[in-house]
């Protein structure tokens, strides 16, 4: 692998240190009686509000319908997260320095598998979250569930839920992107050097031939 394209992947690695300093998901909750709405913001690490007071609000608003409360320091995927980036960083940085296809693959390949497992783990925790709820709630509805969508909108209540990735996210599907197109430009060059060489060394066959004819 050149060198560019190897310098290329370490940069792209090291942009992942900015999902440190963003989040990667939201969830927008909009109603009449928040009519600025209200929302939480998922880190790598913690769960906050969008607004100051919006995770108290809307851990008041489910403990009126029975959903548990909201407590980050509960969600033990937000103590494992950072060590995953960490390690995904090192391992892009390693990758690029030693410059062998395989190992940037593998990498692609494990954060591909992470952000599966990563949605397959979100959707459990909303599923959880919207459907063991507290039968003594002050509000109950038969057949209800309170659960948000994965990515999109849905109509909760009188509320509209709005779940969709945030720029931690974006980050890291930008990280994933530069790397990939490294990949492939790499390749293209690689097999226009193959065909070069090929047609270099039959025109010295030719010109070889011809002498000894002659």
């Amino acid at each position: 692998m050149k060198t560019n394209s190897k310098i290329i992947i370490i940069a792209a690695s090291l942009i992942l240190i900015l999902t440190f300093f963003f989040p990667i998901w939201y969830i927008d909750l909009e109603a009449p009686q928040y009519p600025e709405g209200i929302g939480l913001q998922i880190w790598l690490n913690e769960i906050t509000g969008q607004k100051p007071n919006d995770l108290n609000n809307i851990n008041g608003l489910n403990h009126y319908i029975g959903m548990k409360k909201i407590n980050p320091s509960d969600i033990p995927e937000l103590k494992i997260m950072p060590y995953i980036i960490i390690f995904m960083i090192l391992f892009g940085i390693t990758a690029g320095a030693i410059g062998k296809r395989i190992l940037v693959y593998l990498w692609i390949g494990i954060f591909i598998l992470i952000g599966a497992a990563g949605m397959y783990d979100f959707y459990k925790w909303e599923y959880d979250y919207g459907h063991d709820l507290n039968p003594h709630a002050a509000i109950k509805i038969p057949g209800m569930s309170y659960e948000p969508p994965l990515i999109g909108s849905e109509k909760l209540l009188n509320f509209n839920a709005t779940s969709l990735p945030d720029i931690g996210t974006w980050i890291i599907l930008l990280s994933v992107a530069i790397t990939v197109s490294v990949l492939l430009i790499n390749k293209n060059v690689i097999n226009d050097e193959v065909k070069n060489e090929i047609t270099r060394k039959n025109k010295n066959t030719v010109s070889a031939a011809a002498v000894i004819h002659n």
